[in-house]
């Protein structure tokens, strides 16, 4: 899949759905001030530190795929700008960004404990990570066997392990949410996600947030 192509699923009815309420609950636990600066780790095409510039944040989303990258670069506002690094070696001095957000991008990191310390390092308050949940419809639909199609080779997690991953870590408040209940986008879907409340440990969609303690 090109990078185009990529970007474009989030224009797909099921695909601007799926996004937005993903957004939806990062930013609902995540709290961010007015103008903060955000650093967005796995950005890929940028599609969500897109709309976080648009909502008046000055935004860094950081990748190591050059050619979504490029696709960002080619669509990025003046409140944008794109970095290639790694996500286990973060290029920033400690407490370089207000917040630090992640979006389904750790899943991928083989060594993704050393990921959540580097975003930990480099946010001055606050963080939200958001990640694929093991023990949801999603999991069973695509990711047994080593995963399917976009998630092949995706790692799944639980609430257990992010929490333990987090524990040494200088965090405090944690918050989980879950989004994404019924995948299929369907309006039933859209409706039953309106009726069900973050904390409903069901979702396709975890998202941890806290406290940076400094």
């Amino acid at each position: 899949m090109t990078p185009a192509q990529y970007d474009a699923w989030y224009d797909t009815p099921r695909g601007h759905w799926i996004g937005e309420a993903e957004r939806g609950l990062l930013l609902r636990l995540l709290r961010p001030e007015p103008g903060w600066r955000l650093l967005d780790v796995g950005c890929g095409t940028g599609w969500f530190s897109r709309r976080f510039a648009a909502d008046g944040h000055g935004v860094v989303g950081l990748d190591v795929d050059a050619a979504s990258l490029a696709f960002a670069r080619g669509r990025a506002s003046a409140r944008e700008a794109y970095v290639r690094a790694d996500a286990v070696r973060l290029p920033f001095a400690d407490a370089a960004f207000d917040a630090v957000i992640s979006v389904t991008a750790l899943c991928f990191v083989a060594h993704w404990p050393q990921a959540f310390a580097e975003i930990v390092r480099v946010a001055r308050a606050r963080f939200v990570v958001g990640l694929l949940h093991r023990r949801s419809a999603l999991w069973l639909a695509k990711g047994r066997d080593g995963g399917a199609g976009a998630y092949r080779g995706a790692h799944w997690h639980t609430r257990a392990e992010i929490a333990e991953a987090l524990r040494p870590l200088p965090v405090r408040d944690l918050r989980f949410g879950w989004a994404v209940f019924d995948p299929d986008g369907s309006p039933a879907a859209r409706a039953i996600e309106r009726m069900l409340p973050d904390g409903l440990a069901l979702g396709s969609f975890i998202a941890v947030a806290g406290e940076v303690v400094r």
